[in-house]
């Protein structure tokens, strides 16, 4: 009888017409563990069928020699315009994520992108941006900023330096939060960095919020140091709220042995933190944030001419870095070493996201080639982690870092039948980065052929013209999830 079900069922898929096969690839999914020789048939957008017998379809994706592999996730991408996503697709991205800084406008925000997104997208609600908006002193600007397309830098650095100070404010920013995630955002984006006004009382009481509302906290850590991270990881435990940490890597620098030792305790202890790496030694942010405030040198271990100015490629010196912060822009910063990029790479809990900036020619090259640096530098030539470990870090881990509170993501970063049909196909041989500080952003090359929802966005390498299939990724508080 099983036998006879078993035969039905490979008649049944052999006869099947699908949209799309993809036929003799290497599929590898981090989830169940399979790395073999399938074909895979995709309807309707989904993942119809995975199966040794070759399949029919209107359209054949031969993937032979190549890995076929769920969709990359990016949980951390600033890079929200078309010119953004298609450098992201072409590293394979296939989901891009604003959860950082966030947006403080998130039903504009997904509206804005609704039909014009190569990839899928959503973003937090962004508790800097929103502070400001909750600030009495700021009452009268606040109908410019809902009418605003600026999705957070501009709001968030007006009252960078200012306290919320009265329950008032408090009571409004709450308000504006639960509005955010209402609009449909994925939990709160909290950057304390980016405004010293806040207090550790005002963080405290967000984190109250995000747990009450079972919403995660996306954070970029106070500062540079340790303690930076023990004031995250002891909200996170003693509020409950969920944590990620963003960029561990930039944001501990010679400390990161510590920094991921603390994590990993936290998380034996069964606080619910996660946390990400980006696999390049520059950081990248604007230089009139608080960052570079006076001491910025002593407190990065850096100096002029550790910073480079995108838009010429220049390093800069004392009069230029002074001429550039009164203009304002995105500063490369020099100031991480390749060993501790190895450690944040190697180790298992960290998951890949790009921190990639909104679009320019020059921008930091890890808007455009943060993914295949890792599958090149990293698992072919480094060998620092296997190529199923370093598939999980960008596909199943963030799927389940958000799929408690974005539904969803229970459909991407896996592959198996019924699930999205977000598909990154690439050649484990030759995938490479090819954007860097020089030449400014590339297409990174190997990456073949790239789905999203179904739909071919990159391929044989070529930009497919006029594919938008992304789809925004909502949070559980929305009534659209």
């Amino acid at each position: 009888m099983i036998r006879l079900a078993l035969l039905f069922t490979l008649t049944l898929t052999a006869q099947t017409q699908f949209d799309i096969a993809i036929n003799n690839g290497r599929v590898m999914d981090p989830e169940s563990n399979l790395d073999a020789i399938r074909n895979i048939g995709i309807r309707n957008g989904k993942i119809a069928a995975i199966t040794t017998q070759q399949i029919k379809a209107k359209q054949t994706i031969d993937a032979k020699n190549r890995v076929v592999a769920p969709g990359f996730i990016d949980l951390h991408a600033h890079g929200q315009s078309p010119e953004s996503n298609e450098y992201q697709a072409h590293d394979g991205v296939t989901t891009a994520l604003e959860l950082e800084v966030g947006v403080p406008e998130v039903a504009r925000f997904l509206n804005a992108r609704a039909g014009k997104a190569r990839v899928n997208y959503g973003a937090t609600a962004s508790q800097g941006a929103m502070r400001t908006m909750s600030m009495r002193k700021f009452e009268s600007q606040r109908p410019a900023w809902r009418q605003s397309d600026d999705f957070s830098f501009n709001i968030l650095n007006t009252g960078r330096y200012d306290q919320i100070s009265d329950p008032e404010e408090y009571t409004l920013l709450a308000a504006n939060l639960e509005r955010g995630l209402r609009e449909g955002a994925i939990g709160l984006g909290v950057a304390p960095q980016y405004y010293p006004g806040a207090s550790r009382e005002e963080i405290f009481r967000v984190y109250q919020m995000a747990a009450r509302w079972k919403m995660p906290v996306f954070t970029h850590v106070r500062s540079m140091t340790p303690d930076a991270f023990q004031e995250a990881l002891a909200n996170a435990a003693t509020t409950g709220a969920k944590l990620h940490i963003v960029h561990v890597n930039s944001m501990s620098l010679g400390a990161l042995p510590f920094v991921l030792d603390m994590i990993e305790a936290a998380r034996k202890q069964g606080i619910d933190v996660t946390t990400e790496a980006y696999p390049y030694t520059a950081a990248s942010t604007f230089i009139e944030s608080t960052m570079f405030d006076d001491g910025w040198q002593d407190r990065l271990g850096i100096s002029y001419g550790d910073l480079q100015w995108p838009p010429t490629g220049e390093r800069m010196t004392k009069e230029t870095f002074e001429k550039y912060r009164k203009q304002g822009g995105f500063v490369i910063m020099h100031m991480m070493k390749p060993e501790w990029i190895r450690r944040a790479m190697a180790a298992p809990f960290v998951m890949i996201a790009s921190d990639g900036m909104p679009f320019s020619a020059r921008a930091h090259p890890r808007s455009a080639g943060t993914f295949a640096r890792v599958l090149g530098l990293y698992v072919r030539e480094e060998k620092v982690l296997p190529l199923m470990d370093a598939l999980a870090k960008m596909t199943i881990l963030p799927a389940r870092r958000l799929e408690a509170i974005a539904p969803r993501m229970k459909q991407k970063g896996r592959l198996k039948i019924g699930a999205d049909a977000d598909i990154t196909i690439f050649n484990p041989a030759t995938v490479k980065d090819e954007a860097d500080f020089k030449k400014g952003l590339q297409f990174s090359t190997g990456i073949d052929d790239v789905l999203v929802n179904g739909v071919p966005v990159v391929a044989n390498g070529k930009t497919v013209p006029n594919a938008f299939p992304g789809q925004s990724i909502t949070g559980n508080f929305s009534p659209t999830h």
